[in-house]
């Protein structure tokens, strides 16, 4: 529980293995190590150009859901969020304030447009079903949500880069935050992204059905990684999720009601038989315990890992977006330089019509014939192809400088996409060994205590005799 022990923060260290957290109850996380919640760089100096750089950890939880304005139209949830921490941005070690749901869209939009290379990871969506159902104050749709939000923070607080954003911090730390919201707007961190050219040129030329013309094979492999990734997950998620093919059950809640309609039918079969009521009664109430059993687990087990599941399979395609939009960018210098050939290629053929070598100058056919019956029109003359050769020559300058500029964003954006996917990976297998980890403990837990029913009831069961 954040708070309860002050040394357990202090051991946290790069090569001690991260300990499961479990699904962030309400005593808010654990004491994690690993990847995320690096003290020092002192080691980092061996390291790859690729490989990410941690300066300290950012330990967060959401808690307390209180629901504010409660007697008016505009009432509202807030969640207390808190941190411990030893990175230099933050000015306490111990930053706390309160926020509600809009404030986390904020912080969420906000960081991706900021950190368009990093995986920021998803909110949930407020329009799913369980969100949709039901009313929103309610203590278990609050508690749903808080689970939700606890993620949203962890996740950012693995990162090595997000964890040290100027918002997060001001997210934690500001008794203003509505007025840091309109600062951040007005005066966003980090140079105008606006490139000019590059935006007036590139948006006419790409559509939904460009594609790389020459892939990096790191990314290609990474994209099948993906796409195995997340096949898994949807499988897992499908068989998890069978028992809901009539579209009325809960997970399990078919099974857990077949050994309830067997209890009922056992204790019946017990009236009849007037010598073995007893036995049977205690064999009845074996199934309602083992059913009960049943529903305990899926509530406390099943449910959360199904919901953290598919959770992670939104965090994956946060990933996929940003792989994509790699590709973006090579697909803008692609453009942008096959448009700056196309110009160059339309500045010579001007100037061999001007010196009188129409049709030599290897352009092909088409210009040739262009030439031929622009002549015969009389639609240009030197003098036009002069003013169009001095626009031209303004267009090539123009190109070549854009063309530069998106060479060197699309190589700079690729090797920061291969330090994310590095962290990335970490993140993931942190949440899949915690979520897996958690589901087998309440597996063991459930076989454990069916065990015992079954093996308390098993010897009444075998002193019954039958008379035939």
């Amino acid at each position: 529980m954040l708070g309860d022990d002050e040394d357990v923060f202090d051991s946290v260290t790069w090569e001690s293995p991260a300990a499961p957290t479990g699904y962030a109850t309400a005593g808010g996380p654990s004491a994690l190590s690993g990847p995320g919640y690096r003290q020092s760089t002192s080691e980092e100096a061996d390291q790859g150009p690729h490989e990410p750089k941690w300066e300290g950890y950012l330990l967060t939880s959401v808690k307390d859901p209180v629901k504010e304005l409660a007697e008016t139209k505009d009432a509202y949830v807030s969640y207390l969020v808190s941190a411990k921490t030893n990175l230099p941005i933050f000015s306490t070690p111990n930053p706390s304030s309160r926020r509600r749901f809009q404030d986390f869209v904020f912080l969420r939009d906000h960081l991706a447009k900021d950190f368009p290379a990093c995986v920021v990871p998803p909110l949930p969506d407020k329009h799913r079903l369980e969100y949709v159902t039901g009313d929103r104050f309610s203590p278990e749709f609050m508690e749903r949500r808080r689970l939700d939000l606890h993620r949203f923070l962890q996740r950012l607080s693995r990162h090595p880069t997000l964890q040290r954003s100027t918002l997060l911090r001001a997210f934690f730390e500001s008794t203003e935050w509505h007025v840091h919201m309109h600062q951040h707007i007005a005066h966003p961190p980090g140079p105008d992204h606006s490139n000019g050219v590059i935006d007036s040129i590139s948006d006419t030329l790409l559509n939904a059905f460009s594609r790389v013309r020459k892939p990096d094979e790191r990314f290609l492999s990474m994209r099948e990684r993906v796409d195995k990734f997340e096949e898994g997950i949807v499988l897992s998620e499908r068989l998890w999720n069978r028992a809901e093919r009539d579209g009325n059950l809960e997970p399990g809640e078919d099974l857990t009601g077949d050994y309830h309609d067997l209890a009922v039918a056992v204790q019946g079969l017990g009236f009849l038989e007037s010598g073995i009521t007893d036995p049977l009664n205690h064999f009845s109430n074996t199934l309602l315990e083992f059913s009960a059993l049943l529903r305990h687990t899926t509530q406390t087990t099943t449910d959360p890992f199904l919901v953290h599941l598919h959770s992670v399979l939104t965090y994956s395609h946060a990933n996929r977006a940003v792989l994509k939009l790699r590709d973006q960018k090579q697909m803008d210098f692609e453009e942008l330089s096959d448009y700056l050939s196309g110009v160059t290629s339309e500045r010579d053929r001007l100037a061999a019509v001007i010196n009188g070598h129409a049709g030599s100058t290897g352009l092909g056919l088409g210009a040739y014939l262009k030439d031929r019956v622009d002549a015969l029109r009389g639609a240009d003359d030197d003098r036009s192809r002069v003013e169009k050769m001095r626009k031209l020559d303004l267009k090539i300058k123009e190109l070549q400088d854009a063309v530069t500029t998106a060479h060197e964003t699309s190589d700079a954006f690729s090797d920061e996409v291969l330090r994310e996917q590095t962290v990335f990976q970490h993140a993931k297998e942190a949440e899949m060994k915690e979520m897996l980890g958690h589901l087998a403990d309440g597996q063991i837990e459930f076989y454990k205590a069916a065990m015992e029913e079954w093996d308390r009831i098993i010897p009444i069961i075998q002193r019954i005799r039958v008379d035939v």
